[in-house]
């Protein structure tokens, strides 16, 4: 059965004519609708080979050519050969690469230079990176329309990286806010936020960004202060100005005692509290050394118990309880008293003050016989002075089970006001005199006394020269700066059970120190041989005050302390082994 077929007629334009009724086939035309099925399929088939064709066309004219709208570091390098688009990328950048790096890490801007840094251009990296043509169809139609940026590869020495980044110096800690004064007026500091960089953030960051001519953003990790700077303005109007406003009147009994706004200000301080505001902090230290002069008056002192020494024989002498201002009640309101400009009055509270040794602890140590003792003698008079004064300020010492005595610690400064002469001393192999000069025979004495009641030895240091009047490897020196400061000490511990108390008896011919307690030990003394001598050189002496001397060889010498029981028994043995320096031969004029 014949079909009538519409028919298309092309008059330059595609015109069609109108349609009645359906295009489907009638009902059971399976032929009819192949047909058009098989049209449907010929013409979206025709239009996929058309654009296959334009796409193997788009691919073929691409070859050796940098893919369109490509980018590297914002330099168009797209559709280019290879050649040309590195000689396009080294016109346009190689300046930039020698150009310092700027970078910024919070609100600190600085410079990094890329060689330095080691970064450097990897050339044929960057191109081969920018060479890649996409083969997604529609990566190649947008590329007709927008740019596609192919990243900057960089050589990078990653340590010395990481150097440089160390170098900026970016990090820093928070700064809190406080107070400070100046005289008597309060000055504000305002906080400040901490950052630090995160290095390997950072890293990243300098190696992608280096080469694109703008600051490189480097990550940090802030830090922020407890307290605002709104809370550091409040501080100083409503706590810091009222403070120094005027003095603080502490009445005592029949006197009183005045803290000063200088005094004030100076024992002031201010810390973040917990509540994000600032805290007041005040050196009670400052402020008692300008209060406890002038109320000293209103004290009783106490008296220590001590352990004398009458007759070879030891007895205690009482102790008496004193009455003293109460500081830490007293001074407890001060701080709250502070923040008001009124009423600025306290009132001292007084209190018993018991002794630091009673009479029944000191009959309780235990303090009944000579338990080590030691004499030394030939010392010039003007050592003789100093030996004198230093003896009678260590005599009748106590020293507690468990304590430690240190010679320094308990004389403290050893000047002229103290009673000190000047007297001959060693330096540096060379006779010279300072104030305080002879103190080490008596160290030296003392050492051995409580090396021979079997103390611990918690340190001392022997002299760099033999000194003939002391046993070799068993003698001690001390020194002090000229504050008073300790730098070389004589130190010894208490391990028994019970009390020492030190007995000094000084003579113009010789000093001798004895250890009081409970005698618990025998001890020995067993020298060495000497060894290693070496023989003095001469060296010049100094051109005013010179002294000569003959010298003396150096050596090594040993001793070794032995321990024993009261049974006889062996507690311990201990050698100490000192090498001498030669002593030099002065020479003068």
């Amino acid at each position: 059965m014949a079909e009538e077929e519409q028919t298309v007629r092309i008059d330059g334009t595609l015109k069609f004519p109108p349609v009645s009724g359906s295009l489907e086939p009638p009902a059971g035309d399976d032929q009819g609708r192949g047909r058009l099925l098989r049209r449907g399929l010929i013409g979206a088939g025709a239009v996929v080979g058309a654009l296959a064709v334009l796409y193997g066309v788009d691919l073929l004219l691409s070859q050796g050519t940098l893919p369109r709208g490509t980018t590297v570091a914002g330099v168009d390098v797209g559709g280019l050969s290879r050649a040309d688009a590195e000689q396009r990328l080294h016109s346009a950048l190689d300046m930039r690469i020698t150009q310092p790096v700027k970078v910024r890490a919070g609100d600190v801007d600085a410079t990094l230079d890329a060689k330095s840094a080691g970064l450097a251009a990897d050339w044929p990296a960057t191109l081969d990176r920018a060479a890649e043509q996409p083969l997604n169809p529609f990566a190649r139609l947008t590329s007709f329309f927008e740019r596609r940026e192919s990243a900057f590869v960089s050589k990078v020495d990653e340590t010395v990286l990481g150097k440089a980044l160390q170098g900026l110096q970016v990090d820093r800690d928070p700064v809190e806010g406080t107070i400070r004064f100046d005289g008597t007026t309060p000055t504000a500091v305002t906080p400040r936020s901490g950052q630090q960089l995160d290095a390997a953030a950072a890293k990243r960051s300098v190696v992608d960004n280096w080469i694109g001519g703008v600051p490189v953003v480097l990550p940090v990790t802030g830090t922020s202060p407890k307290v605002s700077a709104d809370a550091v303005r409040e501080a100083v109007e409503n706590y810091a100005k009222p403070a120094v406003s005027g003095p603080v009147t502490v009445k005592g009994d029949g006197k009183d005692a005045t803290l000063q706004p200088a005094v004030i200000a100076a024992a002031l301080g201010f810390a973040p509290g917990d509540n994000g505001k600032l805290a007041p902090k005040l050196d009670h230290g400052k402020v008692l050394a300008a209060l406890k002069p002038q109320l000293a008056s209103t004290e009783q002192p106490g008296q220590d118990a001590q352990v004398v020494i009458e007759g070879d024989k030891p007895s205690v002498k009482p102790s008496a309880d004193g009455r003293g201002v109460d500081w830490d009640k007293s001074l407890a309101a001060l701080p709250d008293l502070l923040a008001h400009k009124d009423n600025r009055v306290i009132t001292a509270t007084y209190a018993k003050q018991p002794a630091k040794l009673t009479t029944e602890q000191a009959n309780q140590l235990g303090i009944k016989e000579v338990v080590g003792e030691f004499t030394t003698g030939g010392f010039a008079a003007d050592s003789g002075v100093n030996i004198r004064v230093v003896a009678e300020k260590v005599n009748g010492a106590v020293v507690k089970p468990g304590e430690t005595f240190s010679l320094n610690g308990y004389t403290g400064p050893r000047t002229a006001k103290q009673g000190y002469v000047e007297a001959g001393i060693i330096e540096n192999g060379a006779p010279g005199t300072a104030v305080g000069g002879g103190i080490s025979q008596f160290a030296t004495t003392l050492y051995n006394a409580s090396y021979f009641a079997g103390m611990a030895d918690a340190g001392h240091t022997e002299h760099s020269y033999y000194i003939s009047r002391y046993p070799a490897a068993r003698e001690a020196t001390v020194f002090q700066n000229p504050d008073g400061s300790s730098v070389i000490d004589l130190k010894f511990t208490n391990d028994g059970p019970t009390g020492i108390t030190i007995q000094t008896i000084w003579t113009p011919q010789n000093i001798t120190v004895r250890l009081w307690g409970t005698k618990r030990y025998q001890v020995e003394s067993v020298p060495g041989e000497r060894t290693d001598f070496v023989d003095p050189q001469p060296r010049p002496g100094p051109a005013a005050n010179c002294h000569a001397s003959a010298g003396g060889p150096g050596f090594t010498a040993t001793d070794t302390r032995v321990i024993k029981d009261l049974n006889g028994r062996e507690v311990s043995q201990h050698t100490r082994k000192k090498a001498y320096d030669p002593a030099p031969k002065i020479t003068c004029g």
